[in-house]
């Protein structure tokens, strides 16, 4: 009787494929090279809208 009173509840998966394969990139980058990059070209633009009007 039981059987028939219980709630079936849906899998926790909810249809997302999960790959746990390890995918090793040949190219990697330092995080410290990012952030010395990203700076630099806040600093080139800075730069460029700075001078933007000299240049017309």
């Amino acid at each position: 009787m039981s059987r028939r009173d219980k709630i079936s509840m849906p899998s926790s998966g909810a249809g997302i494929t999960r790959y746990f394969d390890d995918y090793k990139s040949r190219i990697t980058f330092k995080p410290q090279y990012i952030i010395v990059l990203v700076i630099l070209v806040i600093l080139i633009e800075i730069f460029l809208h700075m001078n933007a009007g000299s240049f017309f």
